[in-house]
């Protein structure tokens, strides 16, 4: 199941268990990890040799505080992001499905490119449904496939890239789906989390394919809801498409700056993503609203 490639490069495994790939690396020795070694750092992780030298070297302070502050065990390598992630949304989208106040929920929290625009639409300046429409769903059954989704993607997913990455990850890939929507659809409404979802699916063929694992059954499944969305009416694909782009994106920064020494470079070229989607939908969406193309 895995690519020459793969198998020849052991700085994708753990080099506690060379069995498993990880995409993380310790802070301090700068040894590939996996999950279950991951101990967290106060910047990323550590593995448990670093770990060991480091609490020798604590000063008895030191230590009893790490014991009343309960810092003896780390989070490790769980998914807390992924269930963090599926809580908060889950709970705002059942809210959402409470006859009487739903509908004023999911109207608050929707997006649509007309609340970006007040000079040439009648709604007012709303660019926080940029990123509160993954909050909301269309029904139950559209919440359960998003959630389903992101907890089979988080668990492999989050591990590799690390909480801070992964949750950046998700949110620039949400923007960028509600980016194509506004420039694609502009007076279209939607709801979901399916652009970040998307986003997900495509930073883990993107990282995936970076440490030489074989991605052909992320690719098939990719593309098989790609064209699901394209076929089938009442889905957003622009929100599908924008999410799946920005997400790749995204996951090919991760993969170049993977180092603790290249993090301004990382961070900067975040931000660098970040600007250019917000100028994109400033001026590109209003352009073709005003020329006709879209009424």
């Amino acid at each position: 199941m895995s690519t020459p490639e793969f198998t020849a490069n052991r700085e994708n495994f753990c080099y506690r268990h060379p069995d498993r790939q990880s995409f993380v690396l310790c802070q301090r020795c700068l040894r590939t990890i996996c999950p279950e070694c991951q101990t967290q750092a106060p910047v990323g992780v550590i593995c448990p040799e670093c770990l060991k030298e480091q609490r020798k070297a604590e000063s008895p302070a030191q230590r009893r505080a790490r014991r009343q502050w309960g810092m003896s065990h780390a989070g490790g390598g769980k998914p807390i992001v992924t269930y963090a992630i599926m809580a908060v949304t889950s709970l705002v989208s059942l809210i959402a499905m409470i006859p009487g106040i739903g509908d004023q929920i999911t109207g608050a929290l929707l997006f649509s490119g007309v609340y970006l625009y007040p000079s040439i639409s009648p709604y007012p300046f709303e660019p926080w449904r940029l990123f509160t429409v993954m909050l909301v769903h269309g029904g139950f059954i559209h919440l359960a496939l998003n959630m389903l989704a992101l907890w089979m993607i988080g668990r492999s997913l989050e591990p590799m890239l690390g909480r801070w990455r992964y949750l950046t990850l998700y949110l620039i890939s949400g923007l960028g789906g509600s980016v194509a929507v506004a420039c694609l659809a502009p007076t279209q409404a939607t709801v979901g989390a399916s652009g970040a979802i998307f986003g997900l699916m495509a930073a883990l063929l993107i990282v995936g394919r970076h440490l030489g694992a074989n991605v052909t059954g992320i690719l098939v499944i990719l593309v098989i809801n790609f064209a699901w969305g394209f076929t089938m009416g009442g889905i957003s694909w622009q929100a599908h498409l924008g999410g799946a782009l920005v997400g790749a994106l995204v996951a090919f920064i991760f993969t170049r700056t993977k180092r603790p020494k290249q993090r301004n470079l990382q961070i900067a070229l975040l931000a660098a993503v970040v600007v250019a989607l917000l100028v994109i939908v400033a001026f590109v969406p209003p352009a073709l609203i005003l020329s006709g193309v879209f009424g």
